[in-house]
């Protein structure tokens, strides 16, 4: 049993290797299958046990090989598995929502600095939710924040819902546009991740097959989108209050000069390999 599972494991690295995708792809896909982590995968009797739990290696196989189909057809890997892992949390995603990219983190990691020094109860606003990574992100890791996470596609706040009801119930959800959304409210601290890539612009097969367009393109030049974002954060925000947003490599010029009339301190972040990634700024 162990020889077979063994050979399948490394039928299925080949033929992810020869379509062009990581060969680990094969180890999440499989471990999915067995309902154990990955890490499990290295475990002799873990893997057997689950085998014998599922109790037909047949299915399994069967199973691993679709899922491989589905792979090679550009199908992105988390939506697969329905799960993506963004920081210390474990999100349930799928159809119809962004998956979570590993450079948002380090907006959160700017956000949580600043929350860090302020004092007593903070109020967030995450303008364009998504799967809710950023808001339970900063719910989890800065317990004295009060967060509200405003998203407007129907689908997406459908994996909004389940990641808060599992991860922190607290977290008050309101479908709406960010334009209309918390008339009358002030807030220390607005994120967003808006759509905001050039509608022209080529993807990679996963993201332009798959993930939701709403939640990608910003208009011709990808700031139609993120104008509204900034301007909804202006009127959200206290005085002295921040802004960190997402944007793409291209447009830290134009972020900056619509942020102008409003902020001040205003900051641009780069990736870990270099590439704006993220603008800062303070309210006056």
């Amino acid at each position: 049993m162990e020889l077979t599972f063994k050979e399948f494991l490394r039928g299925g690295k080949e033929q992810l290797t020869a379509a062009g995708f990581p060969e680990v792809d094969a180890e999440h896909l499989l471990a999915h299958v067995l309902g154990i982590s990955r890490m499990e995968l290295h475990n002799p009797v873990t893997v057997e046990n689950a085998i014998n739990a599922i109790g037909d290696i047949t299915v399994i196989e069967e199973t691993f090989w679709k899922m491989l189909d589905r792979r090679c057809a550009h199908e992105p890997l988390q939506y697969l598995t329905g799960v993506a892992y963004f920081r210390y949390l474990e999100l349930q995603v799928g159809p119809g929502v962004l998956v979570p990219r590993p450079e948002s983190e380090l907006l959160v990691d700017a956000v949580l600095k600043n929350i860090e020094g302020r004092d007593g109860a903070v109020s967030v606003v995450d303008l364009g939710a998504g799967s809710g990574a950023l808001t339970l992100a900063i719910a989890t890791e800065a317990p004295q924040t009060h967060l509200i996470a405003v998203e407007k596609d129907p689908a997406a706040v459908e994996w909004l819902r389940k990641n808060v009801s599992r991860i922190d119930e607290t977290v008050r959800i309101l479908e709406s546009d960010v334009e209309d959304a918390l008339d009358g409210v002030k807030c220390d601290v607005v994120i967003a991740n808006p759509p905001y890539i050039p509608d022209g612009q080529e993807l990679p097969k996963d993201v332009a097959e798959h993930e939701p367009a709403i939640a990608l393109f910003g208009g011709e030049d990808g700031m139609t989108i993120p104008r509204r974002f900034i301007n909804a954060a202006a009127r959200l925000l206290k005085s002295g209050g921040f802004l960190a947003i997402e944007h793409h490599e291209s447009q830290p010029i134009d972020i900056a000069a619509a942020m102008l009339s409003d902020f001040e301190n205003i900051h641009c972040h780069n990736d870990l390999v270099g590439r704006p990634r993220f603008t800062t700024g303070t309210r006056r």
